[in-house]
Formats: C-alpha cells, sequence, structure tokens
C-alpha cells in the first residue's frame, strides 16, 4: 500500500486501543511498558500483515491499520482472533488492559505525508475519523464495515443501538458517552 502517490481509495479502517493503559503506566516501570509495547506491536503488526493488511502506524498504545477491500472478512477475522490473545497476554503480565478494535468501511485518502525528506504512508479522511469515534468496549464495527462482510463473518456480530453499530456477540455493550 505504500505508494509516493496520494489516491482515493475504499480501506477498511481499523484503530486498535488499550484500554486503561494510561493507568497502568503509572504503576508499571518504564522499561517493562518498553518491552510489554514491543510485544504488543509485535503481535498486531504480524497479525495485520497476516490477513493482507497494512499497518499503517503505532502511536503509544494504539495502532491504525488498514485493509483492502478484498481482505475485509480477513481483516475482521484477525481481530476477533486477535483481541482474546492480546488480552490474555495482558493477564500473564499482570496488567489491567485489554484490547478494543473500532473498524469502519470507506473512501480515505492514502499516500505520503508529512515534512519533505520525511514523508511516510498514511490514510487520512472523514472514513478514518469516523472509526476513531466509534464507541467499543471490544470489537465495534460501523454499520458500513458490517456491511462489507461475508454473510459468515457477520454472524460473529449483534446490532448494538444509538447510534447504530455491530459489536461481537460476546462483547459488552459499549460505554455511552456523556456530555458531548
Amino acid at each position: 500500500m505504500a505508494t509516493m502517490t496520494r489516491q482515493r481509495t475504499p480501506l477498511l479502517i481499523v484503530f486498535l486501543d488499550l484500554t486503561r493503559f494510561a493507568a497502568q503506566s503509572q504503576r508499571t516501570d518504564d522499561s517493562e511498558i518498553a518491552e510489554t509495547l514491543d510485544a504488543y506491536y509485535e503481535r498486531v503488526a504480524r497479525g495485520v500483515a497476516a490477513a493482507g493488511g497494512t499497518t499503517v502506524k503505532f502511536i503509544g498504545d494504539a495502532a491504525l491499520a488498514v485493509f483492502p477491500e478484498s481482505a475485509v472478512d480477513a481483516g475482521v477475522r484477525m481481530l476477533l482472533d486477535l483481541k482474546p490473545a492480546v488480552d490474555h497476554f495482558m493477564v500473564e503480565r499482570g496488567w489491567d488492559c485489554r484490547l478494543i478494535a473500532k473498524v469502519h468501511f470507506g473512501d480515505v485518502i492514502a499516500g505520503q505525508f508529512g515534512p519533505q525528506g520525511n514523508k511516510h504512508f498514511d490514510v487520512v479522511g472523514r472514513a478514518v475519523n469516523t472509526a476513531a469515534v466509534l464507541e467499543t468496549a471490544g470489537v465495534t464495527l460501523s454499520v458500513d464495515a458490517f456491511r462489507q462482510l461475508s454473510g459468515e463473518m457477520r454472524q460473529h456480530f449483534k446490532k448494538h443501538t444509538p447510534p447504530i453499530t455491530y459489536i461481537r456477540a460476546d462483547d459488552p455493550r459499549p460505554a455511552t458517552r456523556r456530555g458531548r
């Protein structure tokens, strides 16, 4: 996906994050944080690549990944496998953190962004922002992402309102934001 020219392209956009990471980092030695994050990054990047996606970036405990239209089912299947694996990894380390995933499908502008001489592959646009603000307590899909799934993959999700999203059938309901 890393091309020099920017282009509009439809992608599955995935934001990953660890719950309670800020609180955990306040009571954990910096070297343990670094070691844990590096192992977490390896798991995420390996899973994304194996499912046909691209890890766009990591920032702290968050990751942004994208998948082409042809890999939507594979990307979501990977998330359903990655969540319990990362959650188990965190439990083994004695951390309170759990993986959450926010998933949307839409057009983005993909290409090289950044200052001259230091450009990196990135994706920008309204669809990226839509993914970023989804509410979740586990794995949540927007309506647009859900519609891209095969019938078999849709069986792993149930409708959640308001607003309409699809959450993994065994995930708790997302908390509702207040005061917006």
